[in-house]
């Protein structure tokens, strides 16, 4: 099973994760905060990943630093779990509809950090949780996977419809690129012969 665990402490964070990629989606996610709370337990859901994760962040403060930095553990973790990324199919894509919303994105485990955002999220907060940090979330795990991302919004005006839809499509798109193809198990999916 790929497997990996992050811990990361400092003067504004300590946080604990372990990740599983070849899992069943359950998750124990503890953040102190509650709208990513709910992100991440349906990003391990629809991702089949079992996600174990907790953060004592600096939330009298605000939510960034909390949010920033478990998007880097996150990221690590996938890039230490798919390990030299053998036999990975490395592609994913998914158009996920949420009610009104239509989000799509696309993902290549590519050993490069890539992020192309295109969210229109209408409202500056989701309950006490700032809207803009669903990008800088993306943008930490991203940067630390290195793996290209896109993602974009066809349809939606519900802030929480919008948010929600990005969170599934993108465990759904992971999980595509992450299994292992079958048929060639055994081979680095690119002509360098090395990924990440």
């Amino acid at each position: 099973m790929r497997r990996a665990t992050i811990n990361r402490k400092t003067g504004e964070t300590d946080i604990s994760l372990s990740l599983a990629l070849d899992g069943t989606g359950k998750s124990e996610i503890r953040t102190g905060c509650g709208f990513l709370d709910h992100m991440l337990t349906l990003f391990a859901k629809h991702g089949r990943f079992d996600l174990t994760l907790t953060c004592k962040g600096d939330t009298e403060v605000d939510d960034h630093h909390s949010v920033e930095d478990i998007g880097i553990c996150l990221g690590q973790a996938f890039r230490t779990a798919v390990g030299d990324c053998k036999g990975i199919v490395r592609y994913g894509s998914t158009l996920l509809p949420m009610d009104e919303a239509l989000i799509l994105t696309a993902v290549d485990i590519s050993g490069r950090d890539c992020l192309v955002y295109g969210l229109s999220i209408p409202t500056e907060k989701i309950g006490t949780f700032d809207t803009e940090l669903v990008e800088e979330f993306l943008t930490a795990f991203v940067r630390n996977a290195a793996i290209t991302l896109h993602v974009r919004q066809l349809d939606g005006k519900n802030s929480h419809h919008i948010a929600e839809g990005a969170f599934k499509s993108l465990a759904r798109s992971l999980r595509v690129a992450v299994s292992i193809d079958s048929a060639a198990a055994n081979e680095i999916p690119s002509t360098k012969g090395v990924l990440i």
